[in-house]
């Protein structure tokens, strides 16, 4: 995620991105996220984008145990948190392998949460402070610059990459897409959930479409919001 100020209205939500603290519900747990917007603009506050993933997440009962999972641009670390969570759970009408829910075990998700350097001391606070001791050592925090860090990720290693409001400034737009062709396999599913506020947006998507194929899965109304899923080639296939 580009660190950068980001202009997003006025009012409540402006407050609510200069707040030092941000509160949320997911997993059966309460989430509280440092955020600084004065020091570190955009990768350090919660925008929508992320919630409506977390949300579709959580109430599509998307299994993701036993899932090696990455999220690019995590910023406040909320999406990666809220995936860890998850990933211990049996989603509802999924058929149980197992008589409990894993507690750190081989079961569990597996999770890389990657922002540029100067995102990850609040990145790695936020994780910590908000994950239970047993489930810790199955999130990562670790440095990726997209385009620039890629031999320090096995290409094609990951089950589900993740990106929420990721997709705003146009001169990323082809190392972003660098980034997510070489942690892709022919399994993998990329979820991307964004705002379309600028033409550039819809470009973006016309380079996504170039290279995977891209069908939205879910539109959330009241905060404007769209989720859109990538795969290789023409695989359609789910969790």
């Amino acid at each position: 995620m580009a660190l950068v100020p980001y202009e997003e209205g006025g009012g409540w939500a402006a407050r609510q991105l200069h707040s030092p603290s941000a509160t949320f519900h997911f997993a059966s747990r309460t989430i509280r996220l440092k955020q600084d917007w004065r020091r570190l603009g955009v990768a350090a506050v919660v925008w929508d984008a992320a919630v409506v993933l977390c949300a579709y997440l959580e109430m599509e009962g998307i299994d993701l145990r036993d899932r090696s999972v990455i999220e690019l641009g995590a910023g406040t670390g909320l999406l990666g948190i809220v995936v860890t969570l998850l990933g211990t759970k049996e989603p509802a009408g999924v058929r149980a392998l197992y008589s409990t829910c894993c507690t750190g075990g081989v079961d569990c998700a597996r999770v890389t949460i990657t922002d540029r350097a100067a995102a990850l001391e609040l990145l790695e606070s936020n994780v910590q402070a908000n994950l239970p001791p047993e489930l810790r050592p199955r999130a990562v925090v670790k440095e990726l610059t997209w385009g620039k860090d890629l031999d320090n990720f096995p290409p094609g290693a990951f089950d589900l990459i993740l990106g929420a409001d990721i997709v705003y400034l146009e001169e990323t737009f082809a190392d972003l897409l660098e980034t997510l062709e070489h942690l892709c396999s022919e399994r993998t599913v990329i979820l991307l959930s964004c705002r379309i506020r600028y033409e550039r947006d819809l470009k973006f998507l016309k380079m996504l479409r170039e290279r995977f194929s891209v069908s939205e899965v879910h539109y959330d109304s009241s905060k404007d919001v769209h989720i859109y899923k990538a795969q290789r080639g023409s695989r359609k296939d789910d969790f």
